[in-house]
């Protein structure tokens, strides 16, 4: 439960964003406006991706299950205040970005300390299927968190957070009740320089990634604003002044002594390479049916959010399908062979989206992202039960958040890395596509130069919320109400603006897709490069076989 819904509120906003902004009052593409709709859509993963290293630490000295279920209470009381957001405009923005902060949190100490508690409580034999019901419990909630933002902004914006206060408050009552610790915390003192310096330095890093993807100054990115180049360098720096305080501390936050242990290091390196790939993948595959295949084949803008949450809902079965039944038997043959595997199918599968139409036929898109949710569904739980494994029982709440970490930072990575790969594909074609299809229905020469010279970003961004596109570009000019009706009808239509950017997003389509199989595939060989399954030596809490535990 503590993982869903922590999950499920990492990715529910993307799909209900626009209806969040009607509930405010705001209009998140205006000029000024598109940092409130960033950190909307970033902030949480961020937030998650700095934290959940320090929280897994305390959690090895104070107590996983104490820190697990403080982080239930958190969550749900941020999670009623965000439903009760009583401003408009900015500021209402600003109250929901900050709450959305404040639960981050919450849901940072739930997912830095369950893995932990899973591998005290659970034997070495049967530790592949526990944890690999958590983590496709996990993976499963970041993409039913875009069809349940889908049916729930279709009722009431805030029915998007008030749907995690139940959960909060029964997850809290239950976790408080029922789980014991069944690790044994080990005192120390907090390393105040290592969460200084790795908090202040991923902080800036990833925000300055964030802010890259801004248009500047003519620019279609902002990877030539010197605050981003100032804010890589600076988190950069950061991080190389925590590496070296690390190793001359007595007790750090970071064991990077772990990254000795040949499973651990090759795990994570895997997971990192594969969150940066799946992040991509699902911000591509969202703009790619809301903006062009949804429209093209009769649905209207407004309900193309819901839709494309319905449409891949294929890649979650085939998490659900992939993930326990990998857990299970991993247990007995290792963690490789099906982690490798999995890699293996879900590079096939981004080579084959690459190889899709636009138009493409439903059934076939269908069996390649089936065939990428059961792929990466047979990575995570082996890959989560092997790196958890390996290291010491004392250690597990820090290695634990070591794991998130890779996996919460490559998911932040992926939206700055693929969505600056997409929008320089689009810049060197759209442009001039945009203009002449623009011409040719009757927009005058210089409004269609001015419409098709505006970042490509404005555009993404106006599919990605569900909105008309063309109505979004033309709106200000009023050059719709000079037009014929059956011109308006034409530009406006459901055909006109996915026709007009097909062959542009295709080109960059193929660059996206291309480099998220590319990090697939090392993510296998890194895999493949663990090490073979060795038994593991009996815990305190395991009994020999066919002795019962006192």
């Amino acid at each position: 439960m503590g993982v869903l819904i922590a999950t499920i509120d990492s990715s529910i906003v993307i799909i209900s964003l626009p209806a969040i902004f009607r509930g405010i009052g705001l209009d998140p593409l205006a000029p000024g406006n598109i940092g409130y709709l960033l950190w909307m859509i970033l902030g949480y993963t961020l937030v998650s991706a700095v934290l959940v290293v320090a929280l897994g630490r305390l959690g090895d000295m104070f107590g996983r299950v104490r820190m697990y279920n403080l982080g239930f209470a958190v969550f749900a009381a941020a999670s009623l205040a965000l439903s009760l957001d009583p401003l408009k405009g900015g500021a209402g923005a600003l109250w929901l970005i900050g709450f959305r902060v404040v639960q981050a949190v919450g849901g940072a100490m739930l997912t830095a300390n369950s893995a932990a508690i899973l591998t005290d409580a659970f034997p070495a034999r049967q530790r592949g299927m526990a944890l690999g019901i958590n983590q496709i419990t996990a993976l499963a909630g970041m993409f039913l968190g875009l069809l349940a933002g889908g049916v729930l902004a279709a009722w009431d914006w805030r029915a998007v957070f008030w749907v995690s206060v139940p959960f909060g408050v029964v997850g809290t009552y239950w976790s408080y009740r029922s789980l014991r610790e069944t690790g044994v915390p080990r005192p120390g003192r907090i390393d105040w320089l290592g969460n200084l310096t790795f908090t202040a330095g991923a902080g800036t890093l990833l925000a300055a990634v964030t802010y890259g993807i801004q248009p500047y100054g003519g620019h279609s990115t902002g990877w030539t604003n010197p605050w981003v180049l100032g804010g890589l360098a600076t988190g950069t720096g950061l991080l190389v002044a925590f590496c070296v305080a690390e190793t001359r501390v007595a007790e750090p936050m970071f064991q990077l002594g772990l990254f000795r242990i040949r499973a651990f290091a090759a795990g994570n390196l895997a997971a990192l390479l594969i969150a940066i790939a799946r992040g991509g993948m699902q911000f591509m595959l969202i703009v790619w049916l809301q903006g062009i295949w949804l429209p093209l084949h009769g649905y209207d803008f407004e309900r193309t959010p819901l839709w494309a949450g319905i449409f891949m809902l294929p890649l979650t079965i085939g998490f659900l399908v992939g993930g326990p039944a990998s857990g299970y038997l991993s247990d007995r043959f290792g963690a490789r062979l099906f982690a490798t595997t999995g890699l293996l199918l879900v590079t096939g599968s981004f080579v084959g989206l690459v190889a899709l139409p636009v138009d493409f036929s439903y059934p076939a898109f269908a069996a390649l992202l089936f065939v990428s949710g059961l792929g990466q569904g047979m990575f995570a739980a082996p890959n989560t039960s092997a790196v958890m494994g390996s290291v010491p029982a004392d250690q597990r709440g820090v290695a634990s958040g070591m794991r998130a970490t890779f996996q919460n930072s490559g998911s932040a990575l992926s939206i700055g890395l693929f969505f600056s790969l997409m929008v320089s594909g689009l810049s060197s074609s759209l442009p001039q596509t945009m203009s002449s299809g623009l011409q040719a229905q009757g927009v005058p020469a210089g409004t269609a130069s001015q419409v098709a010279g505006l970042p490509p970003v404005s555009t993404l961004f106006a599919t990605f919320l569900g909105n008309n596109p063309v109505a979004h570009l033309l709106g200000p000019s009023g050059v719709l109400s000079t037009l014929p009706e059956s011109s308006v009808r034409a530009l406006t239509g459901h055909r006109f603006f996915p026709e007009l950017v097909s062959g542009p997003f295709h080109q960059g389509l193929v660059t996206v897709f291309g480099a998220a199989a590319a990090m697939a595939l090392a993510g296998a060989l890194a895999s493949a490069l663990r090490g073979r399954h060795q038994a593991e030596p009996l815990e305190p809490t395991d009994p020999p076989t066919g002795t019962p535990k006192a």
